[in-house]
Parts: structure tokens; sequence; C-alpha cells
């Protein structure tokens, strides 16, 4: 029966492998007659799309960056502005927001993404999700989660984002099954709950779909956000990883091994220094290839998320491969008194003490150009006892010592929501 199972495996990789290739093939034809930045990028390289035949091929394509989105960021539209259904925006987290434009086509395929998502979580039509997320403002998730919750025909409350009161008078007065949130705030529904004397295991909801936020360690253990979710709730978290640019989701399955890959709607590649595929269980860059966009779609473009996969079939009976948890972003790694850190890490490290109510990370060059570190913290209380367990805390898990700031929550408020952002920023780079 092993081999058996093997053998099928294999048969789907392989299917898997024909088709992305020939979508692939596809899409270079339609990139080199309609986009301005991809056909300048043939041009100026030598590339013979018809010699491009297999996903090994695209080693010899150079890789989109960022950088090439921001700054040429209209080179990349390849319909005519009529076409255009939806403007969405990326929220800036590396540097100025990009714009991406969605065609009706692109819109639908953005709902196919998200119902495969929610599939892939337990969903089914019997569900109610009450979505705390951003719904306006150019956010792409909060239009692909409502759409792909209709296409599943699961019942929806768009509620929107922070209000504790709010969102627990809604479960109990409609009763929704599961939530969409950031766990973060998950949080602060379970202590808003505990102060104001809410039995949150009678309630209605059995799951949470957790975004934004690593609710899970690389070997997908539950990491502190994690744990202090389902030691105080006793629901099923599932996480996602997705972007602006790929307009497509990595999502968990009950089994908690990774975010599912979605062959048919993306080519990923996870890539090290040298542009050259990583194996299994090592850090990457995540590089992806979007199939079937019309509008914006990408190709080789380096999100800067640096992950590592799994490509072993899931006991869940699925057998594309799983990405782990973000590691850290490669703009945002921290070279700080010889100790390499990711913003990702830093988190887990402040969520875990009891003394943190909430925080932001600040990093900053000194005058010799070397990384900086800055805490603001929202302290349990301002005592010198206080401060002595957090500096001994992060002295010891840091092996370093970062700046810190005491301040308040009003202070802290407007830290995480400088702007106009649309979510809370916890991490501020100001390094040049």
């Amino acid at each position: 029966m092993i081999t058996i199972f093997q053998e099928t495996d294999r048969r789907k990789t392989d299917q898997a492998t024909l088709m992305q290739e020939q979508k692939l093939q596809k899409l270079l034809l339609y990139l080199s007659r309609y986009s301005p930045f991809y056909k300048e990028l043939f041009k100026k390289n030598g590339i013979d799309i018809n010699a491009i035949q297999t996903l090994a091929d695209l080693q010899f394509i150079p890789t989109t960056s960022k950088d090439d989105l921001q700054q040429r960021n209209d080179d990349f539209l390849c319909v005519p502005l009529e076409k255009v259904a939806e403007y969405t925006s990326t929220s800036g987290t590396l540097g100025s927001p990009v714009t991406i434009a969605l065609t009706a086509n692109d819109l639908d395929r953005l709902a196919c993404n998200e119902y495969n998502s929610f599939l892939c979580a337990d969903g089914t039509a019997n569900d109610t999700y009450q979505l705390m997320l951003t719904l306006d403002r150019q956010f792409m998730a909060g239009i692909a989660y409502y759409s792909g919750i209709r296409q599943l025909g699961a019942g929806i409350i768009r509620l929107g984002p922070g209000v504790p009161s709010l969102q627990w008078e809604t479960i109990k007065r409609l009763k929704p099954t599961a939530i969409v949130a950031v766990p973060s705030f998950i949080l602060k529904l379970i202590q808003f709950a505990k102060e104001t004397g809410i039995d949150i295991h009678s309630t209605s909801v059995k799951k949470a779909i957790c975004i934004g936020e690593n609710i899970r360690n690389t070997d997908f253990s539950l990491n502190i956000l994690g744990k202090k979710i389902t030691e105080s709730w006793d629901i099923h978290l599932y996480s996602t990883y997705a972007s602006t640019e790929m307009q497509t989701a990595f999502t968990e399955c009950s089994e908690g091994r990774g975010g599912h890959y979605q062959p048919e709607l993306l080519i990923v590649e996870l890539l090290d220094e040298n542009n050259k595929q990583v194996a299994p269980y090592t850090p990457g860059e995540v590089t992806i290839t979007t199939l079937g966009v019309e509008g914006m779609p990408l190709l080789r473009y380096k999100t800067g998320d640096i992950c590592m996969y799994d490509d072993e079939p899931c006991a869940c009976g699925r057998t594309s491969l799983r990405l782990s948890p973000v590691m850290g972003r490669k703009k945002q790694m921290i070279k700080f008194k010889g100790t390499t850190l990711y913003p990702p890490a830093l988190f887990d490290l402040l969520n875990e003490r009891e003394e943190i109510l909430d925080f932001v990370i600040e990093v900053y060059s000194n005058e010799i150009g070397l990384d900086q570190v800055l805490l603001y913290l929202l302290p349990v209380e301002e005592s010198e006892a206080c401060d002595h367990r957090i500096r001994a805390y992060l002295q010891a898990r840091l092996r370093v010592s970062p700046h810190i700031k005491y301040v308040n929550a009003e202070e802290i408020q407007k830290k995480q929501f400088q702007d106009t952002s649309r979510k809370a920023v916890k991490f501020i780079d100001l390094r040049s």
C-alpha cells in the first residue's frame, strides 16, 4: 500500500508540473505582448521565451524585485484602463505602497483562491465567518476573504477591525462559527472577555483563520502567541500566508503543518543569495510567478519573505509543498551588536512576557551606520521591579540589550497607527 501511495503521489506531482509548464508558456507569451516592463527585461537580457519550456528553465530569467514594482508600477499593467475592475494596494511595509490593478477575471481568480483556502481550513457552507479586518482602503485581503466565503456558500458578518465589545456583542447575537482576525487582536478579545465576565468557552466560535502574524514556529509548533490564544480559548487556529502581489494564499489544513501551495495559481521558488533553489527545510526567499493573472502578472518576483518548505505529502492527503511561517523579511534583518535578529523572533519574545502589554520595535542607524534597536513598551506597571524583570529577560534571551522607552496606551496607539496605516505597525525601520 505504501508503494501505491508513493506512485500516486508522484503521478499527481508530474501532472501538476506539466500543468504549470503549460501555463508558464502562456504567461511568457502574454508578457512579451502586453507588459512594458517584461518586454524590456526580455530584450535587455536576450531572453528567447520559446526556449523556456520547463520549470527548471526559469533560472535563465532574471528575478523581479519590490524596487522594480515601486519604481515602475505602471509598466507592469498589461491591460487597458477600461479593463481594470478594482485597484488594490500593498500596505507599504517595506517602502512606499504599490498599486495592483485587477480585472474582472482577476477578481474571480482571487475568489477561487480564497474558496480553496477556506476549504483547506475545514470551511463549509454551514459556517458563518465574522470578519474582524479592514474591508476598505484598497485592502486586497478584505475583498478576497469576502469573495471566497461567498463562493463557499457560508455566512458572512462584515464587522471590521477593533472594538472588542462590539465583536463580542455580535458573536452573542449572530453566533458565528469562525472568525478571521489578526492573532494579537484575538488576545485582546480574550482579555476583554476575562475583564467583563464573558464565558468564551460557551460561545459559538470554534475556529479562527489567523492573518498577518505568525502563530507557529518554523517546526510548526505553536509559538508564544498561538499558545496564549489556545491556552485561554478552546478554538482551532489556522495560519495563513499571502501578499497583495501574489494574489494567492498559502493556508493551513487541520494538521497545522504549513501553508498549502496552490500550484494551479502560482509557481513558487525559494531562492538563496545566488538565486538558486534551496533544499527542503532550508531558509530561502519566497519568489513567485503568478498564473492566470491578467492585470498585473509577475514573473520570478522576490517577495522579500524568508521561509522554508516541506515537500512531503501531508497527512490530510494533499501532495503539494507546504510553506513554513515567515521567518523574517530580507530587508528587515537586523545586525545588532554582532547578533542577527528578525522582527518575528522579537515579536515572540515580547509577546511572551506578562509584564509587556503592547510594543513597537524601532530600528535605526547610528552615526557610524550600525543598526540600533529601540523598544517602545507599554508595561503592565511602571516600577523599578517591572523594569528590572523586562531588562533581565531580554538580556538573557537576546544576549544583547536593546534600548527601551516606556510609553502609555495612547502613545503606543499613535506609534502603531501612524499616517494612514490600516493595520497596527509593530516594526518601524528608519534605516537609510
